[in-house]
């Protein structure tokens, strides 16, 4: 099993990265959050690597984070949560959020992200609930907080914006108006025209 990939990078994109090491390309899946601290392609990069494998292939999950890793191995002991629905959760919200939103029980938080359900919210809670309390957890910036900014992140991140830029769009847009914490289609038109 590959455990860890330390290599040229000579490739990223949102969810995929392709790390050289001796003389081979390594395919391997990533989130978001990932992606967003990968060096620039031609640099060295180090991946803490989950490998899945399958009766007809072997998939490389990889994480620069040792918690997002092992969050990503909690998550797919969940039935109903295969490795590339871990890393879409993992893409659509932070380590931290998402273990504050299971702990917390927070349905609604879990059913914001692509393709989590009703159903599989309620069964990441039952399952996991008491079984992240290893994680440690911060508070959220109390401007990035709320039904319509999560979901302002959530949309913006989804399209393919990177989540750092997106956070500090909505901040920046709350900031100049503070009624946009509350509305989704203001701060989404004020976040979107700062991170243009």
């Amino acid at each position: 099993m590959i455990a860890h990939l330390r290599g040229k990078l000579i490739h990223k994109e949102p969810g995929q990265a392709i790390v050289e090491a001796g003389g081979v390309g390594y395919d391997v899946a990533i989130s978001v959050p990932t992606f967003t601290a990968l060096p620039s392609v031609g640099q060295e990069a180090a991946l803490h690597i989950h490998t899945q494998v399958s009766e007809d292939q072997i998939a490389l999950f990889g994480f620069l984070d040792r918690e997002e890793k092992r969050l990503f191995e909690r998550l797919i002991t969940v039935s109903g949560v295969g490795p590339k629905l871990a890393i879409k959760m993992l893409s659509g919200l932070s380590s931290e959020r998402t273990v504050q939103a299971i702990r917390g029980q927070d349905h609604a938080q879990l059913v914001r992200i692509p393709g989590v359900g009703k159903k599989l919210a309620e069964r990441l809670v039952v399952e996991l609930k008491d079984k992240l309390e290893d994680f440690a957890v911060a508070p959220a910036p109390a401007a990035v907080a709320g039904p319509a900014v999560d979901d302002v992140l959530s949309a913006l991140v989804n399209l393919g914006y990177q989540r750092a830029a997106v956070e500090r769009a909505v901040e920046q847009a709350i900031a100049k108006d503070k009624a946009l914490s509350g509305d989704f289609d203001g701060l989404f038109r004020g976040a979107l025209k700062i991170i243009r």
